[in-house]
């Protein structure tokens, strides 16, 4: 019989133990690394209100351990509280006994029942996580392009660097540009600290008419010797033209010293910025497309409460569209959350959730639903793949068009 409970300063010991065993790529083998990853987990659980650690016990000895993750995101235009589970490991003589699986379950129903009704992560494998009713996610791009490539605008003169004396105003500013991008957490305290932590990071921001406006943290990655260099954007926020053009001055001219730009994004549109989008890598796909960027799968979401997420949605505008709609979600991975809603749209605002003949029934599983409802994914794909249902093939377009967003979901929160 499995207890899964909050854990407590004595099973760090432990902990560290089956994260170590599971994660080895971490490095954590001398008794010296041992005691600092236990201290460091141990302070982000009770120093954290947002964070903390949870463990499977078995015949009172601990099996599998992870962490909530408290989050307030902004998801089509409404705040609303999310939670998210990282540092997932399994005992390694524990393997394959549903140790993971039953704490999947536990994050599942913690959040359900506090009336959080969406939940992210980032899967270690993502097939693992959608078979648990996790929806993919925006895709990440990476960019290697040189400096060169970015449009060099008029004037770079507003652009700084910033120090921990301008915590405030990065906290502010990324704040700002949270409250109108869909899927932007709001960050906490301990992410804020973390930003001037770690020593290899630099920022660079934008400053006009006394206000920060737009920033970049980016650190140096070297190459075969001490004149190759690179930077990797890790983080790019801007809230106005003008902020964006000096931050792309500042990146165009390091072209004397610097070989490459890494910049990591969510925006499938970041190419037309480039003067030019080649990797120089040389590579084209028939017949004549060059390598631009790599791309790779990695946050999910998963609605937990069907019902609970649209009610939060009274504000977003589904389309423009009017319908009636009876939504089935299949679930059995969390039976509870499964079954038939029924949903009435007027111009495209969601009216009521029960009552009346619906116009078209859609059927189809939780984990599309999520990558569905977070604008991942089009409708019409998921029909033309065979994964959606519809009642008349003639109102694809119609549902398309009710789950379409203008711009996908944003994220640059890590745990």
């Amino acid at each position: 019989m499995s207890e899964i409970r909050l854990l407590s300063a004595p099973d760090f010991q432990a902990l560290t133990r089956i994260w170590a065993g599971a994660y080895p790529g971490a490095k954590i083998v001398t008794e010296e690394e041992r005691e600092r990853f236990q201290e460091q987990a141990l302070r982000l659980h009770e120093e954290d209100p947002t964070a903390n650690f949870y463990g499977l016990f078995r015949d009172g000895r601990l099996l599998g351990i992870m962490c909530f993750y408290d989050f307030e995101v902004n998801f089509l235009g409404t705040l609303m509280p999310a939670g998210g589970v990282g540092q997932v490991a399994v005992d390694l003589l524990h393997k394959k006994e549903h140790v993971a699986k039953e704490l999947i379950g536990f994050f599942l129903r913690h959040y359900r029942e506090r009336g959080v009704p969406l939940l992210a992560l980032y899967p270690f494998r993502p097939d693992f996580y959608r078979a648990m009713g996790f929806g993919y996610g925006p895709k990440m791009s990476q960019y290697r392009v040189p400096p060169a490539a970015f449009p060099r605008g008029p004037s770079k003169a507003h652009v700084r660097t910033l120090g921990p004396d301008d915590k405030e105003a990065i906290a502010a500013c990324y704040d700002r540009v949270v409250r109108h991008t869909h899927g932007m957490m709001r960050r906490t305290e301990r992410e804020m600290r973390g930003l001037f932590r770690r020593q290899e990071n630099h920022i660079a921001g934008v400053e006009l008419e006394g206000q920060l406006r737009g920033y970049l943290v980016y650190t140096f990655e070297h190459g075969d010797n001490f004149l190759t260099n690179d930077i990797h954007v890790r983080e790019w926020i801007y809230e106005t033209p003008q902020a964006l053009s000096e931050l792309l001055t500042f990146l165009h001219t390091q072209a004397d010293q610097i070989r490459h730009v890494l910049v990591d994004t969510h925006d499938e549109d970041f190419h037309h910025l480039l003067l030019d989008p080649r990797d120089g890598s040389g590579r084209t796909i028939p017949s004549v497309y060059h390598q631009s960027n790599a791309q790779g799968v990695g946050l999910m979401y998963r609605v937990v409460d069907v019902p609970g997420i649209l009610g939060r949605l009274a504000g977003h505008n589904f389309g423009g569209q009017t319908l009636m709609l009876e939504l089935v979600v299949e679930d059995s991975f969390l039976p509870e959350n499964a079954g038939r809603t029924l949903l009435r749209f007027e111009a495209g605002h969601l009216r009521r959730l029960e009552g009346g003949e619906p116009d078209v029934q859609v059927c189809l599983s939780i984990e599309d639903f999520s990558s569905l409802l977070a604008g991942t994914v089009a409708f019409r794909s998921l029909y033309d793949y065979g994964r959606a249902r519809i009642s008349d093939p003639d109102d694809v377009e119609t549902v398309t068009r009710l789950f379409a967003v203008e711009q996908g979901p944003i994220c640059m929160t890590h745990f």
